[in-house]
């Protein structure tokens, strides 16, 4: 082809030059799925087989799992919108400069070389077709390098992400495809590989029909692990599910969901959400957006949270964990027991198998005084600790050890002597020295032939004679029980149906309402005693892989130097506690730092004090930080020349040109500081640390409770 024929050709067509394609797009996240108000399940089962099948990678302790997607560990360096996009214009406009100069040739003809090199001659006629074609294919080829090279110059892709589909366009969440039977979980691989081929197809088809619901299969689970375990052989198993299904090993109640949910729960990884990490600068990158979430490998270190009243937290954090422990409940995998105020927000009677209305003429239960426990110095432990526990040390009883002496020599003589304990009336009496009452216990014993019993109740006998004998102070102690309202509760003589918490070794939900109104020191005094008697029954259980959880609604007055002692012991018993205070000021200040050493998972809410928040800060300890001092100095140019060019950079990053001088320091500083947790945590938001039963700790994070 001569220069004529190619010019003409040039001449003649136009040739817009086209925009490259960015790089390929990346994968939005999975959309957000709403609130469910019921179990994973449908009509046709489509709906719990993508949940089942829904990814849940390994992530950091408190992160919510389902479907979460992993950030990198640091936060990639960001440049500015407004640099961004005035760096992409500028790129364009001299990719079109560099084209223009081609096109016109004031750079010669050299980049045609190649194209005159690899047609033949007999192309080379000004109006052949094949000529036309193979030169503007060539023109296109040349275009798209150069709008790949300013392309890449001009960070065009990474517009694209931030600014383009990619950031505003959420995937349509679906089912996809199915996986290998060997790697989907609806197919129970665990049954197939030990040979319950049969059991695994009808689960298969109950999962695939819709019968099957995340409970079913968290329950049906549990009982599998059972038999790996040895508890159960494989032949029940087998006959219990070929026989009844999904509806297999089902809970003693019958009930396979609770009657309404009101958060987010994900059964496979044992998760409640109950939040949103902000995306603030100081939580770490890789929380930052990520659901927060809850389960037994967290509160196994127990949960403390501290806010005033309205700050959210039965309704932002108790409600959710009890409809999670009960959950798990259902499936066979905890017992619960929930003690908090008549009325309070913790969720419907039906979703409990035992409701105690201490107080309430019609409860059907009531609540064991002595924990269900035969011994009467173990009997004398607990009560004791519910009694006189929050004695301060400036009292001569304050460790609670002469209050269990004083116990234990009246329950150990009326014991042997009626074969039960007292009830709150006869305890009463006991304690105050009551001649008629000592004097029936004393005949019973001579008569019985209990030499021992009788030589510990003389020494009680003689104690009362004494200045400063705790008789009194524990009989006053047990006057605020002996009222007409609880004249009911309480009975030791078998004519009621009393709850004890030797019944956490299954799988139990319990809700127990205290009296707050009019009773508030007996309230406290009843918390107390369900802490003693929990802290005290878990540590005997057999079965410690039953997680065991105790949630205090309003924990005022019930932490004691026993009370920490027993909730540093739980980790090791599978069980966990959680407890709320409107202010660390309801426990007394010898007890704090030990009470926020023992908890593993502490939470502040918004509006605390800044002396609560002290506390915390001192707790949640420091850390090096990387400190940057900045000093910016204008720069004034003297000529036009420089004038002009200072303006276009005035232009394109918005600010006036600087001599910028960067002093970078390491200092340790405060994670949160008082301050900032009484004054820099919005409303609806709270300050969470973790730590799992396995020691893995996640720093201090700002959680909206909202989200």
């Amino acid at each position: 082809m001569d220069g004529d024929g190619t010019r003409d050709a040039r001449g003649t067509h136009a040739n817009p030059v086209p925009r490259p394609a960015g790089p390929p797009e990346v994968p939005a996240a999975p959309a957000v799925p709403p609130r469910p108000t019921r179990a994973p399940g449908g009509s046709d089962g489509s709906a719990f087989l993508t949940w089942l099948r829904t990814p849940r990678p390994e992530a950091l302790p408190g992160v919510w799992r389902f479907g979460h997607r992993p950030r990198p560990e640091e936060e990639p360096e960001r440049v500015p919108g407004r640099q961004l996009l005035s760096g992409a214009v500028i790129a364009f406009l001299v990719g079109w400069l560099i084209w223009s100069l081609l096109w016109n040739g004031y750079l010669g003809g050299w980049w045609l070389l190649p194209l005159y090199a690899m047609i033949p001659d007999s192309w080379a006629e000004p109006h052949s077709f094949a000529s036309v074609v193979v030169v503007y294919a060539y023109y296109v080829l040349i275009a798209g390098i150069i709008m790949v090279a300013v392309g890449r110059l001009g960070r065009w892709g990474e517009i694209w992400r931030r600014y383009g589909p990619p950031a505003w366009r959420r995937a349509a969440p679906g089912a996809g495809p199915a996986p290998a039977p060997e790697e989907d979980p609806a197919a129970w691989p665990a049954l197939r590989a030990a040979g319950a081929h049969d059991a695994a197809e009808r689960l298969a088809a109950d999962a695939r029909s819709g019968l099957m619901r995340d409970v079913d299969h968290a329950r049906i689970t549990r009982a599998w692990q059972g038999v790996q375990r040895g508890r159960h052989s494989l032949a029940t198993f087998t006959g219990a599910v070929l026989s009844h299904g999904s509806a297999a090993c089902p809970h003693p109640s019958g009930a396979r969901d609770l009657p309404a949910r009101q958060a987010r729960h994900d059964l496979v990884t044992g998760q409640v959400r109950i939040g949103t990490a902000a995306d603030d600068a100081r939580n770490p990158y890789a929380y930052r957006g990520a659901g927060l979430a809850l389960g037994p490998d967290l509160l196994g270190t127990s949960l403390l949270a501290v806010g005033p009243a309205g700050s959210g937290k039965t309704g932002s954090l108790v409600r959710p964990l009890t409809e999670s422990l009960c959950l798990h409940a259902l499936a066979g995998r905890a017992a619960v027991v929930v003690v908090g105020a008549a009325g309070a927000d913790l969720g419907p009677a039906d979703a409990y198998d035992v409701v105690v209305r201490i107080g309430d003429p019609d409860s059907v239960y009531d609540l064991d005084l002595y924990g269900g426990t035969t011994d009467p110095d173990e009997a004398a432990v607990v009560l004791a600790e519910a009694l006189a526990g929050d004695l301060t040390e400036q009292h001569q009883g304050g460790d609670t050890r002469r209050s269990t002496t004083v116990l234990a020599q009246l329950l150990g003589p009326f014991r042997a002597v009626h074969g039960r304990f007292p009830g709150v009336p006869e305890l009463r009496q006991l304690l105050e020295g009551a001649p008629g009452p000592l004097a029936e216990l004393r005949e019973g014993l001579r008569v019985a032939g209990q030499d021992s019993l009788l030589r510990e109740l003389d020494a009680r006998e003689r104690q009362l004679e004494r200045p400063g004998d705790l008789g009194g102070v524990l009989a006053d102690r047990v006057a605020l029980l002996d009222r007409p309202a609880f004249a009911p509760f309480f009975d030791t003589s078998g004519q009621s149906r009393p709850f004890s918490l030797k019944a956490l070794d299954h799988p139990v939900r319990v809700r127990i309402d205290l009296p707050q109104r009019g009773h508030a020191d007996a309230s406290r005094m009843l918390a107390r005693l369900v802490l003693a008697q929990f802290t005290a029954s878990v540590s005997t259980r057999e079965d410690r892989s039953l997680f065991a959880c105790l949630v205090l609604d309003d924990a005022s007055g019930v932490v004691t130097p026993e009370a920490v002692r027993g909730v540093q012991r739980l980790r090791s018993a599978g069980a966990g506690v959680v407890l709320t205070l409107r202010t660390l000021d309801d426990v007394p200040r010898p007890l704090r730092g030990p009470l926020l050493g023992a908890i593993g998972c502490r939470m502040a809410l918004s509006g605390l004090t800044p002396w609560d928040g002290q506390d915390f800060a001192e707790v949640w300890g420091k850390e090096w930080t990387e400190a940057r001092d900045v000093t910016d100095r204008q720069i004034i140019a003297e000529t036009p020349a420089g004038k002009a060019v200072h303006m276009l950079r005035r232009v394109i990053t918005g600010k006036a040109p600087t001599a910028r001088a960067v002093t970078v320091r390491q200092v340790e500083r405060e994670r949160w500081s008082a301050s900032e947790l009484a004054h820099a945590v919005p409303a609806g938001h709270a300050v969470l640390s973790l730590t799992s039963v396995k020691g893995e700790h996640a720093p201090p994070l700002l959680v909206d409770l909202r989200g």
